[in-house]
């Protein structure tokens, strides 16, 4: 039997859903916004069961950062680190932005 993950979201994952949700809901309207989380959360379930199917991201493996993941609910790519039997879900960008430049305005953030 495969070894499964525990699911762990952390805060800035959990305010990006909530902050593409609401635009979401605001442009599309709330069916839009249900449709669109029903879609995120599902993917995001399988992750349970081999979290390592998931490409590394490509921006930070050109220096050599391999411990981040990601998984692709087109157009919104789910930013994720796995540990010995955790997955952590660790940010959701829409893929059409520009990743270096939200991790750089995250960073500035943190200071």
């Amino acid at each position: 039997m495969p070894e499964k993950y525990r699911i762990e979201w952390v805060p800035s994952a959990i305010d990006d859903l909530d902050g593409i949700l609401d635009y979401k809901q605001v442009h599309e309207g709330p069916d839009a916004a249900v449709k669109l989380y029903s879609a995120i959360s599902a993917r995001i379930d399988t992750l349970f069961l081999h979290p390592k199917r998931c490409r590394i991201v490509p921006e930070l493996k050109r220096f050599g950062i391999r411990e981040y993941r990601e998984l692709i609910v087109s157009p919104y790519r789910v930013f994720i680190r796995v540990e010995p039997k955790l997955v952590s879900i660790i940010g959701i960008i829409d893929g059409r932005r520009d990743l270096e430049e939200i991790l750089i305005h995250r960073l500035m953030d943190d200071i």
